[in-house]
């Protein structure tokens, strides 16, 4: 604005001088109006001015708003719910739909709120103030997961099966977000051959996430190069002619399995098989323990450990020892600020913040009051 204003200035002396530049007495009393004018516009920039240097000021403190009261640390352990079957008998791979939905009420109680796999992996994490973000995840694509009853020519969603009850958990708790990703290997996956495309297209566009499971739930011990690369590549190959504008780009290890030859294993992050290139961007384990947060130095995408999410034959670390853990360790998990584009730590985690691994965000570190 300010160089508008003085631009004018100089319009208006050049006119002045242009019309009267003979008159020495009319021009030295236009030039005094000039004067006035110049000395308004100083005046005028001098608000600019101080309103810019206020505007900057609050710029250079965007961490303002942060409520530190809630103890934010977000270099804090994240959990990753690993889950495989829901039925009616509990056992070490079988949740019922009884306890599935009391799993989800008691991390909502809790305070735990669903983000995306790909959003944890890439630091992208939007949580509200003082929450703890979770992931769910299904292995193997069961029938269970995503069951769809045929009534009057009608597609309806079995209110029994996992996604069932997402769903409607999320329809009456709107501010625990619907996302998980599902894992699922073969051709055949959910169950039902003749609703595959109906049933993965649903679950992209309902913002949920689709991961590799291998194409037949392949031991990789004892694989060699060319065969860990079919058998990921094979599956990428088979959900993309169904999902065209969706990157599978997740791989769940069936068995938790690596290749017993280390040098293989890099064919589990990326790979080629009949044309096909994958790029894995997150490798997940079998369990047993929360993950670090995707800033911590310690965090490996290729490796990222879960909890199985059962109460039985987990030697006393499923879901709820973790839970209760917390609950005694707060200080341990991940507690949001509320910012996604802030990272707030305590000045006490500051050594094992991998500041290369923040993501373009800036970086608080706090001093915490007792």
């Amino acid at each position: 604005m300010k160089k508008v204003i003085n631009i004018t200035v100089v319009v208006v002396i050049v006119l002045l001088l242009l019309t009267g530049c003979n008159k020495i007495e009319e021009v030295n009393s236009k030039i005094s109006v000039v004067d006035e004018v110049y000395n308004k516009v100083e005046e005028t920039n001098n608000i600019i001015n101080k309103k810019d240097s206020k505007e900057d000021s609050n710029l250079k403190n965007p961490f303002e708003k942060i409520d530190l009261s809630k103890r934010p640390n977000e270099v804090g352990q994240i959990m990753i719910l690993m889950y495989h079957n829901i039925g009616n008998k509990e056992s070490e791979w079988v949740r019922t739909v009884e306890n599935f939905k009391r799993d989800l009420s008691v991390l909502y109680e809790k305070g735990y709120r669903p983000i995306s796999l790909k959003d944890f992996v890439n630091n992208n994490i939007n949580v509200e103030a003082g929450y703890t973000p979770i992931v769910i995840t299904f292995d193997d694509g069961n029938k269970n997961n995503f069951n769809i009853i045929v009534k009057d020519g009608k597609k309806i969603i079995d209110p029994n099966c996992a996604v069932g009850i997402l769903e409607e958990f999320h329809n009456q708790h709107p501010d625990f977000p619907l996302e998980a990703t599902f894992f699922t290997f073969g051709k055949n996956p959910f169950r039902q051959k003749e609703l595959v495309e109906y049933k993965l297209k649903y679950l992209i566009e309902k913002g949920l996430d689709i991961g590799n499971h291998t194409i037949g739930h392949n031991n990789f011990t004892n694989l060699d190069s060319s065969s860990i690369q079919r058998v990921i590549g094979q599956n990428v190959e088979f959900l993309s002619s169904i999902l065209k504008n969706y990157e599978v780009n997740m791989l769940a290890l069936p068995y938790g399995s690596r290749p017993k030859n280390k040098e293989n294993e890099v064919y589990l992050k990326k790979g080629e098989y009949n044309g096909i290139n994958y790029n894995n961007i997150a490798i997940l384990n079998v369990g047993w323990k929360p993950s670090y947060s995707p800033i911590d130095k310690r965090f490996n995408p290729y490796s990222i450990p879960r909890v199985r999410a059962s109460e039985t034959n987990v030697d006393n670390v499923g879901l709820y020892n973790w839970l209760e853990y917390f609950d005694k360790f707060p200080q341990k998990r991940f507690i949001s600020d509320g910012n996604p584009d802030v990272v707030t730590v305590p000045k006490k985690f500051e050594d094992i913040v991998d500041k290369d691994k923040l993501n373009g965000k800036l970086l608080y570190i706090y001093e915490e009051k007792e």
